[in-house]
């Protein structure tokens, strides 16, 4: 190798050494700061290439949502019962000086401290209701009362948080069996008042009904009444009409009608005296007809 091209390589390499502790990059998912000696020198870096004194240290935060379970938790009501609560939590680095500074940007300790922020809002949630307001409350009102509780305390660790869900609400097993019976006995009550209400309903639908019946079934029979007292005064009339035009024919035509009820049946047996009115058509008939 020629001397005079070592001093070259030298130079070449420290300048190498100087840029690969001068300069880093920030990725798109990512936030950043600088420290010197343990302080914040800088902060808000974009995506891209920075610079930096090679002394300085540069921390990097995931700019991410995070997401964070918990299971099994025990909170106590308003009422000293026990719930077992499954939850998550949503949240990401929104100030990252605060952030560094509370945690050392270590996720880990900032993920137990969200936790136990969060759990003393559930829990002081949880703890203004009954284990019945808790059950029957909508899910979206008592998850909004989490949030908002959990979302002021996080604010000194430097993060925002995105969203507090609960994923199931269980009960201690003594608890679950106490609950259950109080439904069912609740249920019980609720499905014998309906019964109640319901028989009786029946009974006032059945005896307006049934009035109704009645009232359109004395109106037809008074209608059909009218008709037909209708009807007969007017088949009288046409029959008075029609028989005053000859009386005798009608007198003729009636006693027809009466021998054919008389006798008009086989074997019936009619007993009458020979100048009695009855047998009148019957002594003559050749007269009587000629007199038609």
């Amino acid at each position: 190798m020629p001397a005079r091209a070592f001093p070259l390589i030298v130079a070449v390499g420290a300048l190498m050494l100087v840029a690969a502790t001068s300069l880093f990059t920030v990725s798109e998912a990512e936030l950043a700061i600088r420290t010197e000696f343990g302080a914040i020198v800088g902060i808000d870096y974009a995506p891209g290439l920075h610079w930096k004194w090679p002394w300085d240290l540069v921390v990097k935060f995931d700019r991410r949502i995070l997401s964070l379970s918990y299971t099994g938790e025990t909170f106590l009501t308003n009422d000293n019962r026990g719930l077992i609560v499954d939850f998550y939590v949503k949240w990401r680095v929104k100030d990252p000086s605060h952030y560094f500074q509370a945690t050392g940007g270590r996720e880990e300790l900032a993920g137990e401290r969200l936790a136990e922020i969060v759990k003393d809002g559930i829990k002081s949630v949880v703890a203004q209701r009954t284990l019945e307001q808790i059950v029957s409350a909508e899910r979206a009102a008592v998850t909004g009362d989490m949030f908002g509780q959990a979302s002021r305390n996080v604010a000194g660790l430097g993060v925002e948080l995105i969203d507090v869900r609960v994923q199931r609400i269980d009960l201690p097993d003594e608890v679950s069996t106490r609950v259950y019976e109080s439904m069912k006995q609740n249920f019980a009550k609720i499905a014998s008042r309906l019964r109640a209400e319901g028989q009786s309903a029946s009974v006032r639908i059945r005896a307006s009904a049934e009035r109704e019946r009645t009232e359109i079934l004395a109106n037809a029979e008074r209608d059909a009444l009218r008709v037909r007292g209708e009807g007969d005064a007017q088949a009288t009339q046409t029959y008075a009409r029609a028989y005053s035009k000859n009386p005798e024919f009608y007198a003729f035509y009636r006693s027809l009608q009466a021998y054919e009820r008389s006798l008009g049946k086989d074997g019936d047996l009619l007993v009458v005296t020979p100048d009695g009115e009855f047998f009148k058509y019957l002594k003559d008939p050749a007269k009587r007809a000629g007199a038609q």
